[in-house]
């Protein structure tokens, strides 16, 4: 079983909100994930990214590979959370 780190859209048209997904890598975008470990809303103007970061490092000790757009969400998110601590 392939894993893939990757984002789903959900949302309405013209107003897209994605969720940070885990799921099988032949799967289609927006099918069934194994884990739900965020989400992204490109429009909201603060706060608009909240990912799990323990566990997207989990699924990476298994062999989950990340897309690259989530890659970036993931050092983005670890910034953020450098400055707050």
């Amino acid at each position: 079983m392939a894993l893939k780190i990757r984002l789903t859209r959900v949302g309405s048209t013209h107003n897209p909100i994605y969720r940070v997904a885990v799921a099988e890598a032949r799967s289609r975008r927006d099918g069934a994930a194994v884990e739900q470990i965020g989400n992204y809303n490109p429009r909201a103007k603060s706060n608009s990214l909240t990912l799990d970061v323990a566990r997207y490092e989990h699924w990476l000790k298994q062999g989950a590979k990340p897309s690259d757009t989530v890659n970036g969400l993931y050092k983005q998110a670890k910034r953020a959370a450098a400055a707050t601590a």
